[in-house]
């Protein structure tokens, strides 16, 4: 990958996007990941107005101390950067008392998670709104359009998707490049649902250099008979998310009526 030529056409076309949009600039939740962390560079890098949002629910001290490094790294480094932290640790507990118990909490643990992605996305797009600001997604290729490993309408629901042609062994490229904190680029993988440090590879089960293998095979046409091992677990644990997920990566269903009904 030509990875200073992949950086600078990114910076102009998000400069491009918001210009013909007619937007000053972008609003980004920053985890304490790699991939947030890429995105809201190159958005900084762009001279548009970049907000980043910490908006903890009860996370783990290490995702908001890396989170915190890097948008004090950022605006040490661009002058286009803002900061706010908005604790959404109150406003989630309340909606969990608000709905009604179930008998076994292990049951809700998978809802209660991805409710935490949809607040987050909620308060990204008040503060869009408020700012005339465009809500940038850190999705990448693997996640996005292989595993789905995302929350429908959570961190799903963005306005545009810079890293999104990226691997995420790309990403890490792209991140050294940019020059992000040493200890975003080591720490494991972790989408910060759970309230603790589990990681991308404990949910699924491979790492993310199988998981590109694997898309790669899937795009090739190969099935898991053509594996064995290591390789046709991997795979398969690629399929399965794939067919899972694939209601997330596909447009909406529409009902279409016939002409003669209407």
């Amino acid at each position: 990958m030509q990875t200073e030529k992949v950086i600078d056409h990114i910076v102009t076309w998000l400069q491009e996007y918001a210009n013909n949009a007619n937007i000053k600039g972008f609003v980004i939740g920053i985890s304490g990941g790699i991939d947030s962390a890429v995105t809201s560079t190159l958005c900084a890098r762009t001279g548009l107005q970049l907000l980043c949002l910490e908006m903890p629910i009860h996370q783990a001290e290490s995702q908001v101390t890396r989170a915190s490094d890097h948008i004090k790294w950022l605006k040490k480094n661009y002058n286009n950067v803002e900061r706010l932290q908005v604790n959404l640790t109150p406003t989630f507990d309340s909606l969990v008392d608000a709905l009604p118990a179930v008998d076994n909490e292990e049951d809700r643990f998978m809802s209660l998670a991805n409710t935490r992605a949809r607040l987050r996305m909620t308060t990204l797009y008040y503060f869009a709104a408020l700012n005339k600001l465009l809500v940038a997604g850190t999705g990448n290729k693997v996640e996005d359009f292989g595993v789905g490993f995302y929350t429908k309408y959570g961190d799903g629901g963005v306005d545009l998707s810079p890293i999104a042609d990226l691997l995420k062994t790309e990403v890490y490229e792209i991140a050294k490049v940019l020059g992000v904190n040493e200890d975003i680029i080591k720490a494991a993988p972790n989408d910060g649902l759970w309230g603790d440090d589990r990681t991308d590879e404990d949910q699924i089960g491979a790492s993310y250099p199988e998981l590109e293998w694997a898309m790669q095979m899937d795009e090739e046409g190969k099935a898991e008979t053509d594996f064995s091992d290591r390789q046709k677990e991997v795979f398969q644990i690629y399929k399965r998310f794939n067919r899972a997920n694939r209601h997330k990566m596909v447009p909406i269903p529409v009902c279409e009526i016939p002409n003669s009904l209407k």
